[in-house]
């Protein structure tokens, strides 16, 4: 994906000083990509809902100097590309989508990475389909396929020659190396070709999480994961929204006691070290700050026994939020 990322820079021909939209709430592979390319980074906040790139704040941050937006469906649901579509057309900007969570996800019916001009898949270990290391760049734009070729082999015209269309192959642009190895592409095609199998037992696992957790998130006041009704998900993550940083960490430890990992996501990255050289502060995305503090993912992976994930799920509706103790104790 990284790499998908990295070509995708490479064939928005990004100059030093041009901008790039950039949700604050994403891994740095999605900004580095394009700073590697001296593009400014300017970065955007999220819903509070679907925790995707806010469409109603990215037309302020446009300027004369923006060329792309990039847009990262999180956890497998789709951002909403209707509004993102019209705002970038209505500029002249490109739209990448960041679909590193979001394979086989719709949105409206349609497929995510289906959307912007290019769009990267990612099958690192994490992802619902893995080879290990690897990703895809999925390309919309018939016009940039003959580069991307060329971006891939190195710079050279190395696919016109395989194909019998030139006599001998020469550098003729910019590139890099990224070929994934057969060894890599035989294993990633071995779980494609149990895609049903795979994606139907990510959301059974989602959607006993979902129910065993209802109505305890209920009564603590935590939230879950929220999907509109006119996007399909990917069930790629499975998160809790706690009350407070306190209680996230409160409930990391107390899991941890009863041998369950669970762990927090993305840190902020206008906040990071880097994100602060591009002038990121306080205040500057305020609800991927607050997601960011409260956000835990639980163990969410194709072979997880039902017995394991009962064990979590009771694990879990045994604690009780500090603030919520607090209450209590102060209602008696």
């Amino acid at each position: 994906c990284t790499h998908a990322l990295e070509m995708t820079a490479l064939l928005l021909r990004l100059q030093p000083g041009d901008e790039v939209i950039v949700p604050s709430f994403t891994f740095t592979s999605t900004a580095n990509a394009f700073a590697l390319r001296g593009a400014r980074i300017v970065f955007a906040d999220i819903r509070p809902d679907t925790l995707n790139l806010d469409e109603r704040q990215v037309e302020r941050l446009i300027t004369n100097r923006t060329k792309a937006i990039i847009v990262v469906h999180y956890a497998g649901v789709g951002c909403e590309m209707d509004v993102l579509l019209e705002v970038a057309k209505r500029h002249g900007v490109a739209v990448i989508e960041d679909n590193a969570h979001g394979l086989f996800g719709k949105y409206r019916g349609r497929y995510l990475g289906t959307f912007g001009d290019l769009a990267a898949q990612s099958f690192h270990e994490t992802k619902n389909f893995s080879c290990g290391e690897g990703g895809a760049l999925v390309i919309n734009e018939p016009k940039l396929i003959e580069d991307a070729e060329v971006i891939r082999e190195n710079g050279t015209n190395r696919s016109r020659f395989f194909r019998g269309e030139i006599d001998k192959y020469s550098w003729i642009g910019l590139g890099s190396s990224y070929l994934p190895s057969d060894i890599l592409a035989a294993l990633l095609l071995s779980q494609l070709e149990a895609r049903d199998e795979i994606q139907l037992r990510r959301q059974q696992i989602w959607q006993v999480y979902y129910a065993g957790l209802r109505q305890w998130a209920e009564q603590q006041g935590v939230g879950l994961p929220f999907t509109p009704a006119y996007c399909d998900q990917a069930y790629h993550v499975f998160y809790l929204l706690l009350p407070s940083l306190e209680d996230r960490q409160a409930l990391i430890s107390h899991l941890r006691s009863h041998g369950i990992l669970a762990v927090f996501h993305y840190l902020p990255l206008h906040l990071s070290e880097f994100g602060r050289q591009w002038g990121g502060k306080e205040g500057d995305c305020p609800v991927t700050e607050d997601v960011s503090a409260r956000l835990l993912r639980l163990p969410f992976f194709y072979s997880l026994a039902d017995s394991e994930q009962a064990r979590i799920v009771d694990s879990i509706c045994s604690f009780v939020p500090e603030d919520v103790r607090t209450r209590r104790a102060s209602m008696t």
